[in-house]
């Protein structure tokens, strides 16, 4: 199966809610249609970033791509929900290094 990462930056909390629940909506969003494999927080220039890694179905390269974009964009809703955010990126495993979709 191949796999991929979506990554996306943590610009604020929206009120009434606690940092640990940005990652639980960011796994759960992604984890309803995929296996999730890691995630991880990081800070980068003092902004924090999350990272989901996560493996889609084998089927036709292009399909995997877009069921990738797809569990992407999902997770930046979920996390809408919960904080405010920058920057979505998108990226696929292939020959030990991530490409960016």
């Amino acid at each position: 199966m191949p796999s991929f990462r979506a990554t996306i930056q943590i610009t604020g909390l929206r009120p009434g809610h606690a940092p640990e629940e940005v990652m639980d909506v960011a796994v759960a969003a992604v984890g309803a249609a995929h296996v999730v494999e890691a995630n991880q927080l990081d800070i980068v220039a003092g902004t924090p970033r999350i990272t989901v890694r996560f493996m889609v179905e084998a089927s036709e390269y292009d399909a995997e791509n877009q069921l990738a974009r797809n569990a992407a964009v999902s997770m930046a809703h979920g996390i809408n929900t919960v904080a405010t955010t920058g920057a979505l990126r998108t990226a696929r495993r292939s020959a030990g290094k991530w490409l960016p979709l």
